[in-house]
């Protein structure tokens, strides 16, 4: 197995040389069936996209490819490339991205998720629910990975105290670590394999399962069969239910900063997205959908059935809730009474909340109209809390040290240290928003996206509803491969052409795209929350392909739904904008200095 493993690691780290070296051969003959600047822009993208889904580079090396070949191929100067990767946007994912590491350091998210599981209940189909809403809420505030990461060991407590240990066998485990070393090194979601898995469990209950075909009652292989949904419930809906609350707020995950990153370049008048605006759209979405996603995973997996409401529950897991019950309130004991470091974390997160949502909250004027129109951003406002974490006592300040001579003199510390936030914060986002940035600036002032939407002509007989239905099920099967950063980075610019050749809203097609690529549950590779939970040993692909092909469905159709009726009044949907016609104006332009080069260079010939 060991040599197998090595073999593996061989034969990619030589298909990663190949892709780096033959893909920009390969592309070169995009360079030559485009006009120049067009055609230097678009080797850039598709060379980026591929070295993005076959990850030859790390996805935050490859972000700064612009910085090199814009500049080298005459597409952009390094002056207008560099900028784009410090932003706003940026900022106020970094103000987000400090503010979670504030709430991990005192393990207040913790804390909050023992409390909501305590609140909810024991019951299998109850705690789905606790374990969902608590994940979601994380997720919007922190990055869906760490949210995944921290509630699946509270999870496998529970199920532990529930029913017992499941376990694994002893080759699963050695290729478990074989594969969290390939991981490691190839940043590869690899896991094990279903018929692994099933090898496996078959080899060591094979004495087993020979006495219980004979002896065992049907009610406890009911029982047993039971307590493995169960399982399967509790891990599947985790990955599920961050990659839907992330999609609540504008720093909940990537895309949606990208998105409004892509806004200002494409549409520089556009204001009608802040954070305000995007959660009273998306938070209603998000509920919808976690209670639906909730029922689907709880009908499939036992949580609750029609019948079983009728059954009186057995005396076996009667006393398994009880003892889930216990674990939980000690796990919640052990943490102490609650310190003034997660009182003051607490308050500066619902500032930092409340402050975002009511800057400019569209139906109401908000407090930045204190201020001169313009000055105020969401960066300004994330980048102004989390500054305070830096200085703010961790422990209650005593005015009597001041008025002691004798009071030792010891340095007090704050909150969070810069040395944690260097630690904690995923700073390769930062580069990968800021990779975005630049290449949709490139498309923009290369005249890419003019180019492309002059290929679009077939599409403008599509009605608009229809559109949105059609990309968000292309993006949703897209992400199942791709990574949904890397994604909405590719798509939106030809989104935003698109919605100029329809006379549609711009943010009519390109905000489905954005949550669209949020929506990636039936593989394992299709985000690095499903990786977590898979990666456990206690699901198989088919669970998650049965599953996730439904939650996709299910989120497609909320979607669409959404876009046609709450979102129209939102964000203005109905007509097409002011600010977008400025786009159309500068597409003119670039239009009729294409045709001069072109006539020109005829009448030479």
């Amino acid at each position: 197995m060991a040599a197998i493993g090595a073999l593996v690691k061989k034969v990619w780290s030589l298909r990663r040389f190949l892709v780096l070296l033959c893909t920009p051969l390969v592309l070169v003959p995009v360079l030559l069936s485009l006009p120049p600047k067009e055609g230097r822009c678009l080797y850039v993208i598709l060379l980026m996209a591929l070295y993005w889904c076959t990850e030859a580079l790390p996805l935050a090396v490859t972000a700064l490819l612009p910085i090199i070949l814009f500049p080298f191929l005459g597409v952009l100067p390094s002056n207008k490339v560099c900028p784009q990767y410090f932003l706003d946007t940026n900022f106020l994912f970094l103000s987000g991205l400090i503010m979670a590491a504030a709430i991990e350091e005192w393990n207040l998210h913790r804390r909050i998720a023992l409390k909501v599981l305590m609140l909810v209940g024991v019951q299998p189909a109850r705690l789905i629910l606790g374990m969902m809403l608590t994940t979601s809420f994380m997720s919007m505030w922190l990055s869906n990975t760490a949210s995944t990461a921290m509630m699946l060991p509270i999870a496998i407590a529970i199920l532990k105290s529930l029913f017992g240990e499941k376990e694994v066998s002893r080759d699963l485990n050695k290729e478990n670590e074989e594969n969290q070393a390939s991981f490691q090194q190839n940043k590869l979601y690899t896991v094990p394999t279903e018929l692994q898995f099933l090898a496996s469990t078959e080899d060591k209950d094979l004495t087993e399962e020979k006495d219980i075909a004979i002896d065992v009652p049907s009610d406890l292989k009911k029982e047993e069969e039971y307590k493995t949904n169960i399982w399967k419930g509790f891990l599947i809906s985790i990955p599920y239910a961050a990659s839907i609350g992330g999609t609540a707020t504008l720093t909940g995950t990537a895309p949606n900063l990208i998105l409004l990153g892509q806004l200002k370049s494409f549409f520089p008048d556009c204001d009608v997205v802040n954070f305000g605006s995007w959660f009273v759209f998306a938070f209603p979405l998000m509920v919808l959908f976690l209670v639906l996603g909730w029922l689907w995973i709880s009908f499939l997996y036992g949580g609750f059935n029609l019948r079983g409401c009728r059954k009186k529950k057995s005396d076996i897991r009667a006393d398994a809730e009880a003892r889930a019950k216990a674990i939980i309130k000690e796990d919640y004991q052990k943490l102490g009474p609650i310190k003034f470091a997660e009182q003051a974390v607490f308050f500066f997160f619902c500032l930092f909340a409340i402050l975002l949502f009511s800057r400019d909250p569209k139906f109401i004027p908000g407090w930045a109209s204190f201020f001169a129109p313009g000055f105020v951003s969401d960066a300004v406002t994330g980048v102004t809390i989390v500054t305070i974490l830096f200085f703010f006592p961790s422990q209650k300040p005593c005015f009597k040290w001041w008025f002691d001579l004798k009071a030792p003199n010891t340095e007090n510390q704050p909150l969070l240290t810069w040395r944690k936030a260097q630690e904690t914060v995923p700073w390769n986002i930062i580069l990968l928003l800021g990779g975005g940035f630049a290449m949709a600036k490139g498309c923009e002032e290369s005249g890419l996206s003019v180019w492309i939407g002059g290929r679009l002509h077939p599409l403008e007989g599509v009605p608009p509803p229809v559109a949105v239905l059609l990309i968000t099920i292309v993006i949703a099967l897209f992400t199942e491969f791709a990574s949904n950063t890397a994604t909405i980075i590719i798509f939106l610019p030809v989104l935003a052409e698109l919605a100029i050749r329809l006379k549609v809203n711009p943010l009519y097609l390109m905000i489905p795209g954005t949550v669209g690529c949020s929506y990636a549950f039936m593989l394992p590779v299709s985000t690095p929350p499903n990786s977590i939970a898979f990666s456990s040993g206690h699901l198989l692909v088919k669970d998650m392909a049965r599953t996730g092909l439904f939650m996709n469905l299910m989120g497609v159709l909320l979607l669409s739904l959404a876009m046609n009726t709450w979102a129209k009044s939102i964000f203005q949907l109905g007509s097409f904008p002011a600010w977008a016609n400025v786009h159309v104006e500068n597409v003119t332009v670039l239009l009729t200095d294409v045709e001069n080069v072109t006539l020109s260079s005829l009448s030479k010939i």
